[in-house]
């Protein structure tokens, strides 16, 4: 969430940017958050000087014991009594203010950097990079979901009897795929630097409100109730969630880890060639890298981030391109995204592959994840990650891409994880 400092400091600037979000009460509950700030503050300032007050009255009290006047001591304590009933009651007020502003700037979204181009929707957003050459398929081409069924590698049927719509059942040489591409995306990560590790894919609220998944978004994730724990929508959650209430020197940054996890959404949509197949699910799997950055590089680390997840789409000989997403189109918690599409030459569509997102301060304010400097003075620090790869719209892209007459060729970068070429 932003910081009530920042909002105070450069309140034009950061209404502007939520304008450029589109977001149509930044004015208001902007003056709101100012409003409720000041009132935390003054109620603190004046349960300060009753504290201080009362401790004034209490070495009175001992110097007028020690001295003998213990009938003019007993004056003065009732005047003790009255101000910590005057503390409990502005600490009581301090707490609700507290409680208030936090709730209110949690329906703030980030402040998109001076970058991100205005706009309402993905109408707007702008291509910055393209690479590849869009293949040229035969007449008879066909889309994945009826690949699939001709080669009898994924059981969407199947997937509905077991779980319901949404959640697919791999099979034989599809499942083969499966663990090709999270092997071989784990293992260009590991070469890549970045320290693997495997987390729970439940977490709980507080790792949910940390990387700006809650207040607002429960219907966008499937809920164990008794619990009161979440299935994760991406492993970013978990991930970056092993760093709240963290402190970390700052000679150990950047921090980068990589993680493989199913992730689950409620939200996928379930009618229309867009969401047919593979195209959008309620289970799929992932491989997400997080960054931990100091300030000063993170947007240089956002570059780093992308160009590697271009590299890996590189080593798969898929076309794709790179887009800026503007204002209107960018997550909540966002300051910059970049969204990385390839393109599934069946469907004759961009098909987005991967998100790549600098938060600045917005996670790591929520996570209180901070790292001390030099000069032993605590900071905020920049949460980054980005998607690398998702499997759905590559395996997708792959299966339409590489279609012959004769089979599908698989990249050649992946034979020796499958252990075939060709399905």
């Amino acid at each position: 969430m932003l910081l009530v400092n920042a909002i105070r400091d450069n309140f034009e600037t950061v209404l502007q940017g939520l304008h450029k979000r589109n977001f149509a009460k930044a004015e208001t509950i902007l003056l709101q958050v100012l409003e409720i700030d000041k009132n935390r503050k003054e109620t603190q300032a004046q349960r300060d000087n009753l504290q201080a007050e009362s401790n004034t009255i209490s070495r009175q009290i001992g110097a007028l014991m020690k001295e003998g006047e213990k009938e003019e001591a007993e004056k003065i304590k009732f005047r003790t009594s009255e101000i910590k009933e005057q503390i409990k009651t502005l600490e009581s007020s301090y707490t609700n203010y507290e409680e208030e502003l936090k709730q209110l700037l949690f329906t703030i979204p980030n402040v998109p950097h001076v970058s991100v181009p205005k706009g309402k929707s993905a109408e707007d957003n702008e291509v910055v990079f393209e690479h590849g050459k869009i293949p040229s398929l035969p007449e008879n081409k066909l889309p994945h979901w009826e690949l699939i069924k001709k080669y009898d590698i994924i059981d969407f049927d199947l997937g509905v009897k077991i779980a319901g719509a949404g959640f697919p059942v791999y099979k034989g040489k599809g499942a083969r795929l499966q663990r090709a591409l999270i092997n071989f995306f784990l293992d260009e990560a590991l070469k890549a630097g970045y320290i693997e590790v495997q987390p729970p894919i439940l977490v709980n609220e507080d790792s949910g409100y940390g990387t700006g998944q809650l207040p607002d978004k429960e219907g966008q994730m499937y809920e164990a109730t008794v619990d009161k724990l979440f299935l994760i929508p991406t492993a970013e959650v978990p991930i970056t969630n092993m760093y709240r209430d963290v402190i970390l020197d700052e000679k150990d940054l950047p921090i980068k880890n990589v993680g493989y996890t199913p992730c689950f959404r409620r939200e996928a949509g379930s009618w229309g060639a867009h969401v047919r197949g593979l195209n959008r699910l309620h289970q799929f799997d992932k491989v997400e890298i997080v960054h931990i950055s100091h300030p000063d590089q993170s947007y240089d680390t956002l570059e780093e981030m992308s160009k590697y997840v271009q590299n890996l789409l590189q080593k798969l000989e898929l076309p794709y391109r790179v887009l800026k997403l503007c204002g209107g189109d960018m997550g909540f918690t966002s300051a910059l995204t970049y969204d990385i599409e390839v393109f599934s030459a069946a469907q004759e569509r961009w098909l987005e592959v991967s998100s790549v997102s600098n938060f600045e301060t917005y996670q790591a304010n929520r996570l209180k994840l901070r790292f001390r400097g030099e000069d032993k003075k605590t900071q905020l620090a920049h949460t980054l990650n980005g998607s690398a790869l998702a499997l759905p719209r590559i395996v997708a892209s792959i299966l339409e891409n590489n279609q012959t007459e004769v089979g599908i060729k698989m990249p050649e970068v992946l034979v020796s994880y499958l252990g075939f070429d060709q399905i």
